[in-house]
C-alpha cells in the first residue's frame, strides 16, 4: 500500500461512525395493492434513506405470523429489514435507532393507523401514538412515544 492511500484511509477512519446504520439496509414491505397510506409509508422510508422492495398481497396476517408479531399490534402493512418486524407506520428514525441498538426482539409496531403517523398525514391534524418494541419473548414496551 502506498503510504499516501494509507494514510488517507487512517484520515478517514474518525467519519466511520457517522455513517448512517441503515446504509446497506433494505426495507422489504408487504402491503395491499390498494393502499395508499402503505405506499406513503413506503416513500417515507425512501426520504430516510432506505431501499425499499414491495411485494403487494391481499392480507399481511400470513407474514405478521411467520416474523412472530402477535396479531393485536396489526397495522396495514408489514416490513422487514435485517431480520426485524416493521408493523404499521413506524418512523423511520424509529427504524434507524433500532438497527443501531440491536436489541434481542421480534421488531417494532404502531398498532392501527394513527393519524400524523408517516404515511398517515391529514393536514396539521396528529393524533398521540406509541411504537412499541415486541422482545423475542413476546414481552412489549414502549420504543418512542409521540404527542399529538
Amino acid at each position: 500500500m502506498h503510504r499516501r492511500s494509507l494514510l488517507g484511509a487512517l484520515a478517514a477512519l474518525p467519519l466511520l461512525p457517522t455513517l448512517p446504520a441503515h446504509a446497506a439496509s433494505k426495507v422489504h414491505v408487504y402491503k395491499n395493492p390498494s393502499c395508499g397510506c402503505c405506499t406513503a409509508w413506503v416513500d417515507h422510508l425512501k426520504a430516510a434513506g432506505f431501499a425499499v422492495d414491495v411485494t403487494e398481497i391481499d392480507d399481511t396476517a400470513a407474514v405478521r405470523k411467520r416474523l412472530g408479531m402477535p396479531d393485536r399490534l396489526a397495522g396495514c402493512h408489514t416490513g422487514i429489514v435485517e431480520g426485524y418486524a416493521l408493523e404499521g407506520h413506524v418512523p423511520a428514525a424509529d427504524v434507524k435507532r433500532l438497527l443501531a441498538l440491536k436489541p434481542q426482539a421480534v421488531g417494532l409496531a404502531v398498532p392501527g393507523m394513527p393519524v400524523g403517523s408517516p404515511g398517515m398525514e391529514y393536514g396539521d391534524r396528529k393524533d398521540p401514538y406509541k411504537v412499541i418494541l415486541v422482545d423475542r419473548k413476546g414481552r412489549e414496551t414502549v420504543f418512542a412515544s409521540y404527542p399529538a
